[in-house]
């Protein structure tokens, strides 16, 4: 049987044995962190995604509270939400749950006697950790969804607007003769794109050129047919979730749009041999920051509301194949849910009998029969 100092995350790892700290409390604190860390990467979950933001909540609490994980009680725990709850821009209730879930794995850890560090504790301080977070005095999950109500499905008039302000953007750049019209059309192709293929923004940065492809069952659409997305979004300690996104005839507008791109404005940018989809003007790919103020200068121009965001797109995407007649398994596969419950929580279908509603993008609908005929193809 092994002992704890075989764990990844134990104190023997991380602390010598028999040396004097000149401060305990802080070496024996950024130990336990650093042990944490050890420990997460050894169940190869992510560093700047989950590692890293674990750790800075850890540093949030003990900074609040003035004490060290052995001092804590449920009680500052409690304070630290509610601090968290009366700020000038309150943290949504499934934002203040997650924090709690992050502080709850952290104490579980620094309380696990295989580890190490409750000996540890007693022995230079007098006191163990103890688990701050129990069902008491946690947030109740009691509704499937809990976001922001005003983040919604843009309609279809509404990404028309979005779409002319990006494409405006360009125009007028152009006639004022300043720089930046490249990056402007790369910002359009993108958000149209993001759009058309229901992608999140991770997936969207992370497409290679290589990653277009034919779709021979609908060989119209070229080399533009379907889209291999490789950076999914990953379970915890998973390799990120691949899938193919296929061209559907609604978006068909999206081909000229990336052919466009990919043809005569993406080598204004010299990508040389590099691989991504979307360069930036210093020959790199672009990042999710700049994803995101691509759509908050958009929105801005078509003066969307502000609580609309980047990942809405995708929200839109479900919400307009669902209207257009898709199958749900379609619908759920095109988006990469493992769960059809997920999907529904995108989707705000109108009644059928409403979707009168016209815009240059529902113009180019097919009759549903046809769209049916188009998924028991290419399915």
């Amino acid at each position: 049987m092994s002992n704890s100092g075989d764990l990844a995350g134990s104190v023997r790892l991380e602390l010598v044995e028999d040396v004097a700290l000149l401060d305990p409390a802080t070496a024996v604190f950024e130990a336990m962190l650093s042990a944490w860390a050890r420990q997460q990467r050894a169940r190869f979950l992510q560093e700047s995604q989950t590692i890293a933001p674990r750790i800075a909540l850890v540093r949030r609490l003990a900074a609040f509270s003035g004490q060290y994980p052995w001092e804590w009680q449920p009680a500052e725990a409690e304070a630290f939400i509610s601090h968290l709850r009366s700020a000038s821009r309150p943290v949504a209730v499934s934002t203040a749950r997650g924090y709690e879930v992050v502080l709850r794995l952290f104490c579980a850890f620094v309380t696990d006697s295989r580890y190490g560090w409750p000996a540890e504790c007693v022995r230079r301080f007098g006191r163990a950790p103890q688990q701050i977070f129990h069902e008491w005095n946690s947030i109740a999950h009691v509704s499937e969804y809990e976001g922001d109500p005003r983040r919604r499905p843009l309609t279809y008039d509404e990404v028309q607007l979005l779409f002319d302000a990006t494409d405006g953007r360009v125009e007028e750049i152009r006639s004022t003769r300043r720089k930046g019209a490249m990056a402007a059309m790369r910002d359009a192709a993108l958000l149209k794109a993001v759009y058309a293929y229901g992608l999140r923004r991770q997936e969207a940065c992370g497409l290679d050129v290589a990653d277009l492809r034919h779709n021979p069952k609908a060989a119209v659409f070229g080399r533009f047919g379907a889209v291999f997305v490789r950076y999914g979004k990953a379970s915890r300690g998973g390799a990120p979730k691949r899938r193919t996104v296929l061209t559907v005839p609604e978006m068909d507008w999206i081909v000229p749009v990336l052919e466009q791109w990919v043809d005569d404005v993406r080598p204004h940018f010299g990508p040389g041999r590099h691989p991504a989809l979307w360069m930036t003007e210093r020959r790199g790919r672009l990042s999710r920051h700049c994803a995101n103020e691509a759509f908050t200068h958009a929105r801005t121009a078509a003066g969307l509301p502000p609580e609309l965001d980047l990942h809405c797109l995708r929200h839109s995407y479900v919400t307009h194949l669902v209207e257009f007649g898709y199958p749900e398994k379609f619908v759920q596969d095109q988006v990469g849910h493992a769960y059809a419950s997920t999907t529904a929580l995108y989707t705000n279908p109108r009644e059928l009998h409403l979707t009168g509603e016209k815009s240059q993008v529902a113009r180019s609908r097919r009759e549903t029969d046809g769209l049916r005929r188009y998924y028991e193809l290419a399915a």
